[in-house]
């Protein structure tokens, strides 16, 4: 408590340059105005000569409701009862605006310091002032935004969560624990969440996900889980990745998404793909042999148009029989049930081979083949055949007549890298971001006309990263490509 007289002129010309500050009587209830400062009449848009020597309610009617504990006038009481400094954080008072003639809400910071006479008695009541509108308007501004975010993820299904990259510290809305299962006010730790999560995915998928979020900051993956019933689901996580002041991974931040439904309908439509790709091998294997005998039948007739055309009907064959067996692998693939037949062989034999079976087919472009040192692996051969022949069927597709394609095979550190270079059309930057996803293809002038489902790349990705390898392209437009992979070395 401040104890004093009535302050001296001098010190009334200081009090009145002060910032936000107001002198009131402690004559309950009027609560007289006894000196305001400049700022303080700016603030609240009055003049001193208006209001010193009027009560404080008369010129600043309480906004606050009587049952509030921080109306001005409890405040007031309180301090003059009490001798106790009371401040009120956050107080509205509408203020005249000059601008607009209309009343517009302000708020403040209020602190009320009682000022005792001689005989300890509060005399007085210092009242200042700070304008926080700005703080509270963006404080408000931020829930209305939290509110119609969470509204929205509702509204989509999704649940958000927060992840503490030191603490491990996890919060999440009732939404996720409904994704996995539970009724939404179930209490659920990070290892609780993690443990429903299959085995296999969580070693494989989550974590590798985690620690390309760490270089990339963008957290995305795609999971299947256990739910209490013992039933199967699809998760979709998407995150970012928040940093402090000193640039370390602070937060992730997230959504999740239940998946199952669209998840169940890509595997109908792949069981149903799957079946129609295996009903039609019969007959086109019997069209093959038929061709075949027919081919060999009619040969000594020496008709250039009969075996034209036999040849040409055995290539679309080939080429339909390709094509079937693609959409099976996609089939097997998207479920998990893709199998890899591990062996260990010669990598450059088998580079050979496939060269030879492209050769047979496409012999109008030149293939040549830098062998590197005796390289064996332990992969599947026929799915690192199939990827061999992928490439260099798209490097025929793509490229002109007469046009060189280079294939090479070379040990790299700790692996080896097979490499696929032509001559052709070259392949956009915005384009080979999407090479290697599926059913993508490159929309081009030059390329409308060449056939394709666009799930070549695809599979052929996806049987090289079940390799534990890796797969790239490096092209320019008008340049040519040149289609790597790699895969590890076996190891004697």
């Amino acid at each position: 408590m401040i104890t004093g007289s009535f302050p001296a002129d001098i010190f009334q010309s200081i009090f009145e340059k002060s910032p936000g500050s107001l002198l009131v009587k402690g004559d309950i209830p009027r609560f007289t105005i006894i000196a305001a400062s400049d700022s303080y009449l700016q603030i609240t848009s009055r003049t001193r000569e208006n209001i010193v020597g009027k009560g404080f309610f008369e010129e600043f009617p309480d906004n606050a409701t009587k049952d509030d504990e921080n109306a001005a006038r409890k405040v007031f009481t309180r301090v003059v009862e009490t001798g106790q400094k009371i401040e009120v954080p956050v107080y509205r008072f509408d203020v005249l605006s000059n601008n607009t003639g209309k009343y517009e809400p302000r708020y403040w910071s209020c602190c009320n310091t009682p000022i005792a006479d001689g005989g300890n008695r509060v005399a007085y009541i210092l009242n200042t002032v700070v304008d926080i509108t700005e703080e509270v308007m963006a404080k408000e501004a931020a829930i209305e935004n939290e509110n119609r975010l969470r509204l929205a993820a509702e509204a989509a299904a999704f649940g958000t969560w927060e992840l503490n990259i030191q603490t491990q510290v996890f919060n999440y809305s009732p939404r996720l624990a409904e994704i996995f299962g539970h009724p939404a006010g179930t209490s659920l730790g990070l290892l609780d969440v993690r443990a429903q999560i299959y085995a296999d995915d969580m070693e494989h998928i989550v974590v590798d996900a985690y620690l390309k979020a760490l270089k990339t900051g963008k957290y995305l993956y795609e999971v299947r889980i256990n739910w209490p019933d013992n039933s199967l689901r699809w998760i979709k996580v998407q995150g970012v990745l928040v940093y402090d002041e000193k640039k370390m991974p602070l937060m992730l931040l997230g959504t999740i998404l239940d998946t199952t439904e669209s998840k169940r309908d890509e595997i109908r439509k792949n069981d149903f793909i799957a079946m129609v790709s295996h009903e039609l091998k019969t007959p086109l294997t019997s069209i093959k042999a038929y061709l075949q005998l027919l081919s060999r039948k009619l040969e000594p007739s020496n008709d250039k148009f009969i075996n034209n055309a036999l040849h040409i009907a055995n290539m679309q064959v080939n080429r339909m029989t390709d094509l079937i067996h693609g959409f099976l692998d996609l089939s097997k693939l998207e479920p998990g049930k893709l199998k890899l037949n591990l062996q260990v062989f010669d990598l450059n034999k088998l580079i050979e081979e496939m060269i030879g079976e492209t050769t047979l087919i496409s012999p109008n472009h030149k293939i040549s083949f830098k062998p590197g040192e005796y390289l064996t692996v332990s992969a599947d051969r026929e799915k690192i055949g199939q990827v061999i022949t992928n490439f260099l069927s798209n490097a025929i597709k793509y490229s002109n007549k007469g046009s060189e394609i280079i294939v090479s095979c070379q040990q790299q550190a700790g692996g080896v890298q097979v490499a696929v270079k032509d001559e052709g059309f070259g392949i956009k930057p915005k384009d080979q971001e999407k090479l290697f996803q599926r059913f993508y293809r490159v929309e081009s002038s030059r390329m409308k006309n060449i056939s394709g489902f666009g799930i070549g790349l695809y599979l052929a990705s996806e049987i090289i990263q079940r390799h534990k390898g890796k797969i790239w392209v490096e092209s320019a437009e008008d340049m040519g490509s040149t289609f790597y992979f790699s895969l590890p070395l076996h190891n004697k």
